[in-house]
């Protein structure tokens, strides 16, 4: 597989990037460089190797949810920059 500067000029059109000839070719470059690194995976023999999606055996992690008392609404807004009625106030971000 060979990546072109076609494919980085598309690739590039879809993230809105403007690239010059330049950074395309460097690109080209880089990611064919970073292809043929990927390949030498090939070379490896992985006969009898579980595939694996971790490298260390885990399982659910996360903890169990408990039900618990919400920190009171003014130790909330002391942390707050600016308040308004009783709410987090923020700099507006649409016009």
């Amino acid at each position: 597989m060979s990546i072109t500067v076609k494919d980085v000029e598309h690739v590039a059109n879809l993230a809105r990037l403007e690239l010059t000839d330049a950074e395309k070719e460097q690109f080209t470059g880089q990611l064919n460089a970073i292809l043929k690194y990927a390949e030498k995976l090939n070379e490896l023999n992985t006969e009898g190797i579980e595939p694996t999606s971790h490298v260390r055996p885990m399982f659910n992690v996360m903890r169990e949810d408990k039900v618990a008392e919400s920190l009171p609404i003014e130790k909330v807004l002391l942390n707050a920059p600016d308040e308004e009625d009783g709410q987090i106030k923020v700099p507006a971000v649409i016009e």
